[in-house]
């Protein structure tokens, strides 16, 4: 598998391709690679994504997971950049519990890619796995000025 480290404001990142699809965004540096087209297109997306001068991204990934998973997982995307929606409003859509949407949250291997951060606790933010937890995850909404959201 092919990785690419770099700095970001929410930290360092590493992002994992295998196959021509990312596989993984992950916090933290791991061992020079020499990386490939397709990562060096996802650096130059979170760049820009971190600039504010993008908001959806466009690159091929391959999600791990089970069927549900999946499944919110593909809601995830569909949540505008700025947007934020609640684990219960996604849990009625797809006909489960929002602890279920939250666990699946929790297992998103490609973060910020995958806007994880974009779903909310009803009172509040609820959960991130990634970076520094919840200071990660407010950082994100605040660099996309989240509707709904209070600094």
């Amino acid at each position: 598998m092919a990785h690419l480290s770099f700095f970001s404001p929410v930290g360092d990142l590493t992002i994992i391709e295998e196959d021509a699809a990312l596989v993984a965004l992950e916090w933290g540096r791991a061992p020079e690679d020499a990386g490939s087209k397709l990562l060096m297109e996802a650096k130059r997306q979170l760049d820009a994504y971190f600039a504010r001068k993008l908001k959806k991204f466009d690159l091929p990934l391959r999600m791990i997971g089970t069927a549900f998973q999946k499944r919110v997982w593909a809601r995830m995307v569909k949540i505008p950049y700025g947007e934020t929606v609640s684990y219960g409003r996604v849990a009625r859509e797809l006909d489960s519990g929002p602890r279920a949407v939250g666990t699946a949250c929790g297992r998103n291997p490609i973060p910020i890619i995958v806007p994880c951060h974009r779903i909310l606790a009803s009172n509040g933010l609820g959960g991130f796995s990634g970076g520094t937890g919840l200071e990660t995850k407010r950082a994100l909404l605040r660099l996309e000025k989240a509707d709904g959201f209070l600094l």
